[in-house]
């Protein structure tokens, strides 16, 4: 087993082991219909192993980010099969992430809804808006009652990313988004079955990737999770307490078979990392870091020591379109330009080169 050999994930067979990490772009403009540039965009990295996708919104309440895609209305979904119809043919694989804002947007962003969230409790912070940056709002509590219409919404995204042709999803419950704000107890204040332990908290969580795996499958459907993250105020600073927390949600999980867990952290050889993938007992998808580039040899050393079953990576994938090529014969790599990471051109987005030079 190396980096570049095949891996099977769900029903879905991988020619090697380089995902690339869901990257946010804001390509996709106020109706969140990707268009033709984002096609090219995922098409051109089609030799990784696994493509994941940007967060797409499951609702217009979850939407996080200007231009950022979505899976609700039949456009959306047509765009989409656009997409994974130039992915495949180029001989890739597909899956979709779906993620819900939570807490994390604003109603000039979200289209003038409202911010819903766990508790009532803000991001310290300022987002950019169609009309400029603003604070976070004070979002509001979820009714017990309501949660089930959340997943119900998420269900019928998931069902809508494969319809688009995906080759599963990719549950988003890491980075502070929603699910994470369940999962986190500066983020979960509840006092009712969704909040308070570290059983409740990941209640939410474990009841939506059952109702996503009965819907599509669960050899379909993979999670995303970033334990100790603390980004966006969803702070988990109580090792034990994280431990019991994700080791809830993994043990729940897991029997059910899914197609992979994918694991954000900075220590993937720590005892938290290699606990969870040993109570998982599946595929294992591990990044090293947000906001830290992964390296070639850090990503063959992961796979080396026997740490993860594949490794997902953002900057070196977003600016080498042929980053398998450039790993396995050790190439030199186009550099990321952070500049047009959040833009809304074909610069930093479809421009980045193939490597022209000799091996």
């Amino acid at each position: 087993m190396n980096l570049f050999s095949p891996l099977t994930v769900g029903s879905v067979e991988l020619s090697n082991r380089l995902v690339m990490a869901p990257l946010t772009r804001m390509r996709s403009g106020r109706d969140g219909v990707p268009g033709p540039m984002v096609a090219e965009h995922y098409r051109q990295r089609a030799s990784l192993g696994l493509i994941i996708s940007e967060g797409t919104y499951p609702s217009f309440a979850g939407q996080a980010f200007t231009g950022q895609p979505g899976l609700v209305t039949e456009e959306q979904v047509a765009g989409w099969r656009k997409v994974t119809d130039a992915v495949h043919a180029a001989g890739g694989r597909i899956y979709a992430q779906v993620m819900h804002s939570g807490r994390v947007t604003h109603p000039g962003i979200n289209g003038g809804r409202e911010v819903l969230a766990p508790s009532a409790v803000a991001i310290n912070g300022l987002t950019h808006t169609y009309e400029g940056k603003q604070p976070y709002p004070v979002p509001r509590a979820l009714a017990a009652d309501e949660i089930p219409q959340v997943i119900a919404e998420f269900v019928a995204a998931c069902r809508n990313a494969v319809d688009a042709g995906f080759d599963g999803v990719e549950l988003h419950g890491a980075n502070g988004y929603l699910l994470h704000e369940f999962l986190s107890p500066a983020a979960n204040l509840r006092t009712d079955g969704y909040g308070g332990s570290p059983e409740n908290r990941a209640r939410f969580v474990i009841e939506l990737y059952r109702a996503v795996a009965a819907e599509i499958g669960a050899e379909r459907t993979g999670l995303r999770i970033s334990p100790e993250h603390n980004v966006q105020d969803a702070l988990e600073t109580d090792p034990e307490d994280l431990l019991a927390t994700y080791g809830t949600l993994v043990d729940a999980i897991a029997p059910l078979k899914p197609a992979y867990l994918s694991i954000l952290h900075n220590d993937p050889a720590g005892h938290l990392v290699q606990e969870l993938r040993r109570r998982f007992d599946g595929p294992v998808l591990l990044n090293s870091g947000f906001g830290v580039e992964t390296t070639r040899d850090e990503a063959l050393e992961m796979m080396d020591r026997g740490l993860c079953d594949a490794v997902v990576v953002g900057r070196p994938a977003l600016a080498n379109p042929d980053l398998v090529r450039r790993w396995r014969d050790d190439l030199p790599l186009n550099a990321p330009d952070r500049s047009t990471f959040y833009a809304f051109g074909p610069e930093g987005y479809t421009d980045y080169p193939e490597y022209a030079g000799q091996n």
